[in-house]
């Protein structure tokens, strides 16, 4: 274990009001970034591919004199998150670290690329297909009786609380392996509620995607369920790990294992 357990509590207040400033600053950076990024390459355009089909001809109506610098801001500021992301794992990691074992440690890179990769995987998920199949259902109900004149506003809202929905549900393996690195979690407890995850899976699925419920929450189910399986792999391998550290530092210690 490290050194940090005889930390006075005020010490480990400063040390936390550091890593959120480092946090935030990453997050003003990212944000710049993604304004940029947005005036650039014209991304307001290229977010408006899956709705387009659906428009008959039409565009997205600006119903507010500031409702497109809003857009913009919005989407820079998810652009930014997602920017500052691993900056903001890396922070968290540094404070949990020095009350984990040394072998711990070892995890934070796999850990920083692992959360990155499953939350793009998720947006890309909700990206190509919840989305378009969502669009598809929502968009066919009264279509023969209301011209689609869709606001601006709400559709940038309704992809983006979609997309970070579904990269944030992906993060699941990695919240269950900080869990398993603290103890507060099994691999025998996570196997125990396998029914429940399948539930829940069908849950989640139908809360992010109000589509076809038979469809698009069946077809998230898969996946979600598949993330749990895999946490449960990942708690096992690090609950492995952590037995065999403990018993290192304990024959270390002069102790027999």
């Amino acid at each position: 274990m490290g050194s940090s357990a005889e930390m006075p509590f005020l010490d480990h207040l400063e040390e936390l009001r550091w890593r959120i400033i480092w946090s935030l600053a990453a997050v003003v950076v990212g944000v710049a970034i993604g304004f940029v990024l947005v005036i650039k390459f014209n991304l307001l355009v290229w977010l408006q591919g899956p709705i387009t089909p659906f428009l008959k001809g039409h565009r997205l109506m600006n119903t507010h004199p500031g409702g497109g610098f809003s857009i913009m801001m919005q989407t820079s500021i998810i652009i930014g998150v997602v920017i500052a992301l691993p900056v903001v794992i890396y922070q968290a990691w540094l404070f949990l670290a020095p009350a984990l074992h040394r072998h711990e440690k070892k995890v934070v890179l796999p850990v920083i690329i692992g959360a990155v990769f499953l939350f793009v995987c998720g947006a890309a998920l909700a990206w190509y297909f919840v989305l378009p199949m969502t669009l598809r259902f929502l968009t066919s109900m009264g279509d023969e009786a209301f011209d689609q004149m869709i606001s601006a506003t709400e559709y940038f809202g309704f992809v983006t609380g979609l997309v970070l929905a579904m990269g944030a549900v992906f993060e699941l393996p990695i919240a269950i392996l900080a869990l398993s690195a603290l103890g507060l979690v099994t691999p025998k407890l996570l196997a125990r509620f396998r029914r429940h995850a399948v539930v829940g899976s069908l849950i989640v699925g139908s809360f992010i995607s109000p589509g076809d419920a038979v469809t698009t929450s069946v077809g998230l189910m898969l996946p979600l369920y598949l993330l749990y399986e895999f946490s449960i792999v990942l708690s096992w391998i690090v609950f492995r790990k952590r037995h065999r550290a403990e018993a290192a530092d304990l024959h270390d210690d002069g102790v027999p294992a």
